[in-house]
């Protein structure tokens, strides 16, 4: 395979993990697996919370594909997905991690419209802290009316 369309399945093993997140997050982790999502709309006690379960999940999901498109010696199309599932992990632990729920003191300012609006967007998803009734369940995906309200700024 060339090394173009190695780099669409990366890049698309990205895009498809918003996907993936933004549908887990509102059918799984606020449906039957609210028992590990709770403790993220709670206050944390500790360094960690159940709800990293989610992410050794899908880290163990991003391994077993890098891991068995490489069985053969080559690299084949599982390993360059499992590559995006990774990136789009490393992503989301920064972004969502470290700069939205500063859980390290990086990247606290931002004059960024995009920055600002996500941030918000997930402070309008924690107002609700039961498994009903939240909003804006995308992570890298920014609604159009949260993006608005810092462009008139």
């Amino acid at each position: 395979m060339s090394i173009f369309w190695n780099i669409m399945i990366v890049l698309g093993g990205f895009v498809f993990m918003e996907a993936t997140a933004w549908f887990t997050h509102k059918y799984i982790m606020h449906g039957f697996m609210w028992n590990w999502h709770k403790s993220h709309h709670e206050p944390r006690k500790g360094r960690f919370e159940k709800n990293d379960l989610f992410g050794i999940v899908f880290a163990f999901v991003s391994a077993g594909l890098i891991i068995t498109g490489t069985l053969d010696g080559s690299p084949d199309w599982k390993f360059y997905l499992g590559l995006g599932i990774f990136f789009y992990g490393v992503a989301y632990f920064l972004v969502h991690d470290v700069f939205v729920h500063q859980r390290m003191p990086w990247l606290k300012n931002t004059d960024s419209t995009y920055f600002k609006a996500m941030r918000f967007a997930h402070k309008i998803h924690h107002k609700v802290s039961s498994k009903h009734g939240a909003e804006a369940f995308g992570f890298l995906y920014v609604s159009k009316k949260y993006l608005d309200k810092y462009r008139q700024k």
